[in-house]
């Protein structure tokens, strides 16, 4: 029985056979790794990527295509909403130090995966996805760009990462109204160590209004930390680069902690 895309889900089936190609030849999947794919759905990239590694882990929500996975020898099916899985404890029942993640991600909830998955980073090998081209193209901005902002900051802070193809609507069942891409994402080995909610809360009140100089925003946002250094607020939130912002991150966590 053919599936029918379900928009609750956010489902568009990649159909294009070279875009798939070209995917799996940019992950290059070994025999052996442990990966994981959230959303298969159809299979269209889960089968190649099985072929190549002899047994993969999905995470897939829809019951009906799980259920459908599950017919699949070589395939471990986690049925659950992905922002619900703990990679950690996955990374531990594959007994792997460390996960390869990919997948197509549904583009209504793409952020929220990418923050969810930044919380099990030190058990990440990489990331391989197939997002929204607009959404990688925040993801991998640079500054004093339009496109730069506080998914740039906050993920450059724990990943080096690059925009490896475009994929246009026609390449998937139904076409999604977006145009798409596919981008890598590498874990550094030695991130600046920083309060990731206090990074996060810094980058959003200076992001907040971008089109006004810090002063305006994180310069009252610092006030009220107490911070006695010195931090350049004559500038708009984008014309400041991630090294700075963590700097100031590490800075304002030390002043609070009475350094």
């Amino acid at each position: 029985m053919k599936h029918v895309a379900r928009k609750r889900f956010g489902q568009h089936f990649l159909a294009d056979v070279s875009v798939i190609d070209a995917i799996v030849r940019e992950i290059d999947p070994r025999p052996g790794q442990a990966m994981v794919e959230i959303g298969p759905g159809l299979a269209a990239l889960t089968q190649p990527l099985v072929e190549r590694i002899g047994a993969l882990t999905v995470v897939e929500l829809d019951r009906d295509l799980a259920a459908r996975l599950r017919e699949h020898p070589h395939l471990r099916v986690i049925e659950s909403d992905v922002l619900k899985v703990d990679f950690r404890a996955v990374a531990e029942e594959l007994g792997a130090p460390r996960l390869r993640v990919v997948g197509n991600l549904p583009y209504n909830i793409s952020t929220p995966i990418l923050f969810h998955l930044l919380r099990f980073v030190d058990r990440i090998a990489d990331q391989h996805f197939m997002l929204q081209k607009e959404v990688v193209d925040r993801m991998v901005a640079a500054p004093a760009t339009a496109d730069y902002g506080r998914l740039s900051v906050m993920l450059q802070w724990r990943y080096a990462m690059e925009n490896l193809l475009f994929v246009p609507p026609e390449s998937f069942e139904p076409p999604p109204k977006v145009d798409s891409a596919v981008v890598r994402m590498v874990p550094h080995e030695h991130p600046v160590v920083v309060d990731e909610g206090l990074l996060s809360e810094l980058v959003q009140v200076a992001f907040s209004q971008r089109r006004k100089l810090l002063r305006h925003t994180l310069g009252k946002w610092l006030e009220q930390k107490g911070y006695g250094g010195s931090f350049d607020v004559q500038r708009r939130a984008e014309q400041v680069p991630v090294p700075e912002y963590l700097a100031l991150a590490v800075a304002v966590s030390r002043d609070n902690a009475g350094w």
